[in-house]
């Protein structure tokens, strides 16, 4: 083979290289973790006073896996009180496992949640309890 044909050769390998990195790229899918940042962004403060408040309880909230799903237990204040909130279950590298949930915990301060797939998430809980709101992010792995 002379030095001409081992050209080609380089420069058809280079091309074949480069137009599979490019392929590569454009078929990745990257998942915004909010899709209304600036909306976000605007209630920050908000985050930031119900996480003080989260953070002043006599206890943080814990997860627990059970056979029957993932047993959250609230602080021992809420425990008999009128709640309202959400707790979402963000999947950072799978949007399609995120899940949502309206907080519906029982006299005990607890609430169950089923079908949770398994994976790493972090687990973002925002309650109010007579008018005072609180914020707080847990990191759960689910087996």
């Amino acid at each position: 083979m002379n030095w001409g044909n081992r050209l080609l050769l380089v420069f058809i390998v280079f091309g074949a290289g480069m137009f599979f990195l490019v392929y590569k790229s454009m078929s990745t899918n990257y998942d915004l973790v909010e899709t209304d940042y600036y909306k976000q962004e605007l209630r920050y403060q908000q985050i930031i006073d119900a996480s003080a408040a989260a953070d002043s309880l006599s206890a943080p909230v814990s997860f627990y896996q059970t056979v029957q799903g993932i047993q959250m237990q609230l602080p021992a204040e809420m425990k008999g009180q009128p709640l309202t909130g959400e707790v979402f279950f963000y999947c950072a590298y799978d949007k399609n496992k995120d899940k949502k949930f309206q907080l519906q915990a029982d006299e005990q301060a607890s609430q169950l949640f089923t079908n949770i797939s398994s994976g790493d998430y972090t687990v973002k809980i925002r309650w109010a309890k007579s008018g005072k709101e609180y914020y707080t992010e847990k990191n759960l792995t689910v087996k």
